[in-house]
């Protein structure tokens, strides 16, 4: 069975860099896997491409050395089995309520006895049908690591209980959700986020579990990881491309170049 390459950092506690790809195109994801990345994440709680998709999108990463996270929508059991069947290593969980729940999501990600995760073993993860079944067991365990994420302000309230659950692994801050639900949208930077980063981090360290939080710069990634966060999500294909494209208006429109830009830029 493939390793995780994240797992494998947060044993040595190592930082982890994860990134996300919105599109659909193979190459990107096998790019991106020949490039290195600790992880890429595949948002399917809110991106609506299919299983079959995912596959085929989680086959192209294998050609390289990168992590899938799969995030399914909350309460999704059935779908979050089947991306780890297709060989996503990781599981992002959303919107967890409180250490319950957390608890059914690992029991879907976990074999016996840790939990009541189906078998099948024809899959990409196994792969097909090549291991010994308790082989394959033991290590489908040991690899796939699950991502709780805390986005809704009650949750606050669950933390150490949440980070006490055996097979979580990792505590992660949703902030922009956290930001609606809490009555701020938008505002990252609000005393309430901050403090809420900060219990994360004081859960994660009383648990002994690890902890991150997507991040819009080096800065302000230095201050993660010094506050203990070993888990970072930062950029995805589609901000990449329109920062590119806006460079290119930017400096091709004095030549006498003009653009209509119906994405609420400046006609040049």
């Amino acid at each position: 069975m493939r390793p995780s390459r994240i797992k494998a950092k947060l044993r040595r506690d190592e930082p982890v860099l994860i990134t996300q790809l919105h599109l659909t195109d193979p190459s990107v994801f096998e790019f991106t896997s020949l490039m290195g990345f600790d992880g890429i994440w595949m948002d399917m709680e809110h991106h609506f491409y299919s299983l079959e998709t995912a596959g085929n999108l989680m086959r192209a990463a294998r050609v390289g050395v990168t992590d899938i996270v799969a995030r399914p929508g909350k309460g999704e059991f059935m779908r979050m089995q089947r991306m780890l069947e297709a060989g996503a290593q990781g599981i992002m969980y959303p919107r967890c309520d409180d250490a319950k729940e957390a608890t059914e999501a690992v029991r879907w990600a976990k074999f016996p006895p840790m939990g009541v995760r189906g078998f099948d073993g024809g899959n990409p993860d196994m792969p097909y049908c090549t291991m010994p079944t308790e082989q394959y067991l033991r290590e489908a365990n040991q690899e796939t690591f699950m991502i709780i994420q805390i986005e809704q302000p009650w949750t606050v309230d669950h933390l150490d209980a949440i980070a006490a659950v055996e097979g979580v692994d990792v505590l992660m801050l949703g902030p922009c959700d956290f930001s609606i639900q809490s009555g701020i949208p938008g505002q990252l930077n609000h005393e309430q986020v901050r403090q809420t980063t900060e219990k994360i981090a004081a859960a994660a360290r009383r648990a002994g579990k690890h902890w991150g939080c997507p991040s819009g710069s080096v800065e302000q990634t230095q201050r993660l990881l010094d506050m203990g966060a070993r888990v970072i999500f930062h950029h995805a294909d589609i901000v990449a491309i329109k920062i590119i494209q806006e460079e290119i208006q930017r400096t091709f429109a004095p030549l006498g170049f003009t653009f209509e830009n119906r994405l609420g830029g400046q006609n040049a």
